[in-house]
């Protein structure tokens, strides 16, 4: 496995901090992965062993811990004649009750530096009004990034050139950048495993929390999501192809459905700014999915959208670097993504390529109308280099591969 440079740096710099620092994202994405490379390296930097405790509630050891008073009883044996400060790591938490309570208690108790994780975004509602609110820190992991897959096959003994580069892009843009699915050879091996993943995030993540009434119509709205990534919809106009579809539903269901999906870290959902006026618009909004393999699930080879997928692809790359990102409005025109962060702001345009003359003109026009002085790209699968008034035209592997 690739050692995780740029979540690994994030807890170094956390360590020994009071905050809770709690790693959050999609299930497999390597959220356990990484926090036992963590204690690892912890012990291999002079913490004692015994001070370093590791509870999965995903391991049948500790399947019987179901509330915090059964937490605080097993913590309370494990540490009993522990000396020196404590490394408590917690994997899949949110499946205790009331471990806000347990794990606060061991912030004030315990001479503690404390880790947990979840793949479940609900499990962080209403910690503001809770006793963690204001005493903790989220580290939110993604799949592996293109620049990560490229350190993969190096440390394999892969020759990294250019026709081997855009081999190993090609993969990823098919079956995305799940940890797991690098151990398969073989493609249907791969489908296999993430067609695993994606029921279990359906059955654990979303159907056994949120007590989904029909799962039928759930699994519709997913694949129908999944399918056109990228594309505005507004509930109305999802309720509508359902009823099409002869799948009865409501406003208010089809809203929730979305929002459990969310809360999963399976579909994120990206706002509309009008870029003149700075105001977040109330309608149309897009969706991208956390890993674009599961867009293969659904789509053969052939009924590809390519384009649809290099635009999840850097979206998705934009939450990795740090960025806020909403979809940019300028009069009539848009932007397919306004990135922001303290001290940065990026406009980018994603498109599969830009040498069809009429292409580059409209990619290029509602950058053109944008009068700040803030970096624009446009970013392509071109080799050549198009740019032109200011506006950065860049290749989407040489992007990615960027820090």
């Amino acid at each position: 496995m690739v050692r995780r440079e740029q979540y690994l740096d994030k807890l170094y710099k956390l360590k020994d901090t009071d905050d809770v620092k709690i790693i959050t994202g999609v299930r497999r994405s390597g959220k356990t992965h990484l926090i036992k490379t963590y204690a690892n390296e912890l012990k291999e930097n002079g913490i004692v062993p015994e001070n370093i405790i590791y509870i999965s509630f995903e391991s049948n050891k500790y399947k019987y811990i179901k509330t915090d008073t059964q937490l605080d009883e097993l913590i309370n044996t494990l540490t009993k004649n522990v000396d020196g400060k404590l490394y408590l790591f917690f994997d899949e938490i949110h499946k205790v009750s009331n471990w806000e309570e347990s794990i606060n208690g061991y912030r004030v108790d315990l001479d503690s530096d404390i880790y947990i994780t979840g793949s479940y975004g609900q499990m962080l509602n209403g910690i503001n009004s809770t006793v963690l609110s204001g005493r903790y820190v989220r580290i939110k992991i993604y799949p592996f990034s293109f620049k990560e897959v490229l350190k993969y096959y190096e440390d394999n003994g892969y020759e990294i050139n250019q026709f081997a580069e855009n081999n190993i892009f090609n993969e990823y843009l098919t079956f995305g950048g799940l940890p797991g699915h690098f151990k398969y050879e073989g493609a249907s091996e791969k489908l296999d495993y993430l067609s695993d993943v994606y029921d279990s995030i359906m059955l654990k993540d979303i159907f056994d929390i949120e007590k989904v009434s029909s799962t039928a119509l759930y699994r519709n709205l997913m694949e129908f999501m999944i399918d056109n990534i990228g594309h505005e919809f507004s509930v109305n106009s999802i309720t509508k192809y359902l009823k099409h579809e002869k799948s009865s539903s409501k406003h208010d269901t089809i809203r929730n459905y979305l929002m459990y999906a969310t809360n999963a870290y399976l579909l994120y959902k990206v706002k509309r700014k009008d870029i003149k006026g700075k105001e977040i618009l109330k309608t149309l909004e897009k969706y991208y999915i956390i890993d674009q393999g599961f867009y293969y699930l659904f789509k053969d080879e052939n009924n590809r959208n390519i384009g649809q997928l290099l635009e999840n692809v850097v979206y998705i790359e934009l939450l990795r670097r740090g960025y806020k990102v909403t979809i940019g409005k300028i009069n009539k025109l848009e932007v397919d993504f306004v990135c922001e962060k303290p001290g940065k702001t990026l406009y980018v345009q994603v498109s599969n390529s830009i040498l069809d003359d009429q292409t580059r003109n409209r990619e290029y026009k509602s950058l053109e109308k944008i009068n700040d002085n803030y970096t624009k790209y446009i970013l392509t699968m071109d080799t050549i280099n198009l740019s032109r008034n200011g506006i950065i035209h860049k290749n989407i592997i040489e992007f990615l591969k960027e820090n």
